[in-house]
């Protein structure tokens, strides 16, 4: 053991490694079921060329490491070791925003950035990135999107890796590698840039998209030490509003076509408890709240950028009436409870601390996937269900459907808030969890982020994927030093 610190030592520096047990014990669990285990080292590199190292190092001395990026809270079981003897590689001290271009809606970052570092960045330029729904601030942007986070307006999601385009990877072979466009040049971001490169084409090299490869990997491929992100020019005129309904049904074939001709930015569907914890920052004013808000709300926002922004919202805003009417649904500007700026501010902005998923019981556990939208309400049926058995109430569940790829697909979630310190409750929405996941599974979900005891549900129904994967893994961590025991690996 003191012969490993000592190596990590000479890669990154002492002052870098630490394996103090208060520190390991932070890395030991999360906020999931996975089993905890508490790694030997947490080890912090500086630079490309040190994670070339560990990654080395770790191949010669068959040490799994660990890939971390975010700051706590985590949820899903990715960052706890599945081996033991694991090292944390802690990313947080590459934490440059590498380059901003406005000209082209870009930026270049380090796997350390987070929501709450580069958004007030990108704002001086006059743009914003499309983000997940109120997003931790101390989440990595990059982690955020090689796990494959929804966005919040599908018009700009081009696939599901967007808004990421290339990438620099050192792969579990301790190689290093520029993916997309970035990957057509020499591995130096100055030189590129200087040759007028803009690593917008997540394609290549050649033809072939590695990118796909890291993501939803749970880094068990590689680390990616930098990443090109498509940004967005921020409206200077926006307009929010909303469309109230009892059941989500009511609002399916509205969605569809609200969707398919491109109109508003951001478009998610919640139901009052949701809206109601994402609005509320005190536990008692949750419950008055719900009651106050409709039971479904469909949240539109539209925006006009650089040219003509008061005519583009005003020719947005006629076409979303004369929808509205065309379909029969009503549209609001406000609703009570919260003012239109409040619910804005929620979209644009990271989450306030504490996180707003746990600020009402202290613990929240997800149950997210894809699908389509007409099978949406056979899905909330079959959580509602399984909540009954358990004896969880329905009104604690939140339920948000956010349109993902150009309207597409559909994520699904659902937070179950619950108390960590009361033991037969924790016990209680542990069985809900595994038995409304098996059966939303059955029922064809599809879980594209398979974390946890949904890896084994998801892999087990594809063997032809799962040998293919494996086969992929062996070429690029040929040791399994990367994350071992994650997905079916």
């Amino acid at each position: 053991m003191d012969n490993k610190k000592e190596q990590l030592a000479d890669i990154v520096g002492s002052r870098f490694v630490s394996d103090d047990p208060a520190v390991l014990d932070t890395y030991a669990r999360d906020n999931s079921f996975v089993l905890p285990l508490k790694p030997w080292f947490v080890a912090q590199p500086g630079s490309v060329d040190e994670v070339q190292k560990l990654v080395a190092w770790a191949n010669h001395s068959s040490t799994p490491l660990i890939p971390v990026s975010s700051g706590p809270p985590h949820f899903h079981g990715d960052t706890v070791p599945s081996a033991p003897g694991a090292v944390i590689v802690e990313l947080s001290r590459m934490n440059r925003v590498l380059r901003i271009d406005r000209r082209n809606r870009m930026t270049w970052i380090e796997p350390g950035v987070t929501y709450g570092r580069l958004q007030p960045e990108l704002v001086k330029e006059g743009l914003r990135l499309t983000t997940p729904l109120m997003p931790r601030p101390n989440k990595s942007v990059i982690a955020s999107l090689l796990e494959r986070q929804p966005t919040l307006i599908a018009r700009y999601h081009y696939s599901f890796t967007e808004p990421l385009r290339s990438c620099g990877v050192v792969w579990g072979t301790g190689e290093m590698m520029y993916t997309g466009e970035a990957g057509s040049g020499p591995l130096s971001l100055e030189a590129q840039w200087s040759m007028g490169a803009r690593h917008s084409d997540p394609k290549g090299p050649g033809a072939t998209d590695y990118v796909r490869l890291l993501t939803g990997a749970q880094g068990s491929m590689g680390i990616v030490t930098w990443a090109s992100v498509r940004c967005e020019l921020i409206p200077a005129m926006r307009k929010l509003f909303f469309v109230p309904a009892t059941t989500p049904e009511s609002l399916i074939d509205f969605m569809h076509r609200l969707l398919r001709v491109r109109l508003g930015d951001e478009v998610i569907l919640v139901n009052n408890t949701q809206l109601a914890y994402m609005l509320a920052h005190q536990a008692d004013k949750v419950a008055a709240l719900t009651k106050s808000l409709p039971p479904w709300l469909l949240i539109i926002g539209i925006g006009g950028r650089a040219l003509f922004p008061e005519e583009r919202v005003d020719e947005q805003q006629q076409d979303l009436v004369e929808l509205a009417q065309t379909y029969g649904v009503r549209l609001a500007s406000g609703i009570h409870g919260a003012t239109t700026n409040e619910v804005y501010d929620l979209l644009l902005a990271p989450s306030r601390e504490p996180y707003w998923k746990l600020s009402y019981k202290g613990a929240c556990e997800q149950i997210f996937f894809l699908s389509t939208l007409d099978k949406s309400r056979e899905f909330i049926d079959t959580v509602y269900h399984t909540a009954r058995i358990h004896n969880y109430p329905e009104s604690e569940i939140g339920v948000y459907i956010q349109p993902q790829h150009q309207g597409v697909a559909h994520h699904c979630e659902f937070n179950l808030p619950y108390d960590p310190r009361d033991f037969n409750e924790v016990s209680n929405i542990k069985q809900l969890f595994s038995k409304a996941s098996e059966a939303l599974v059955s029922g064809g979900a599809y879980f594209s982020r398979p974390y946890g005891i949904w890896a084994d549900m998801m892999y087990s129904r594809d063997a032809q994927s799962t040998s293919a994967l494996r086969k992929v893994k062996r070429i690029f961590d040929p040791n399994n030093v990367m994350n071992p025991g994650k997905l079916c690996f």
